[in-house]
């Protein structure tokens, strides 16, 4: 079952592409903008993490940090961050607990590969609250970035 704006966002605790353990706790008092996709080096994902990363300077403008997140290893995550110059963390979900407490989890996904993050995008707010959750059921499709802007602005 998928969050809903008002929910309190589940903590996680994951290791980034940095091998550095992160956790939501360490965004309390920003606002946090939260992708999921679902692999990493595959087009649409790699136009969503870009999207943001073209973006980054108008999130850090406005208080917010820029979190993403996959069922990659963390090995794997450091060399597509490395080779798309991300400037936001990209963190491993490899045992698909927060991709699930986020509902955003394919149980099945293409290619018969089982347990990945579904596309998403949540907004959380400086209190751990969400303001904005967007989990997309078609993998091609991407969230909306200009509803994303404007509830950071808010």
């Amino acid at each position: 079952m998928s969050l809903k704006v008002g929910d309190k966002a589940p903590d996680f605790k994951l290791f980034s592409s940095e091998l550095k353990e992160v956790s939501l706790s360490d965004y309390k008092g920003k606002k946090l903008v939260l992708h999921f996709f679902p692999l990493a080096f595959t087009g649409t994902c790699t136009t969503q993490l870009c999207t943001m990363r073209d973006s980054f300077g108008f999130y850090e403008g406005m208080n917010a940090a820029v979190v993403a997140i996959s069922v990659d290893s963390p090995f794997a995550l450091a060399k597509f961050k490395e080779e798309q110059f991300y400037q936001f963390p990209l963190l491993s979900d490899f045992n698909k607990e927060v991709s699930k407490a986020f509902g955003s989890f394919y149980e099945e996904f293409v290619f018969n590969l089982k347990g990945v993050s579904k596309r998403a995008a949540f907004v959380i707010d400086e209190q751990g609250v969400i303001k904005y959750a967007e989990v997309l059921d078609v993998a091609t499709d991407l969230p909306d970035f200009d509803a994303i802007k404007k509830l950071v602005t808010d």
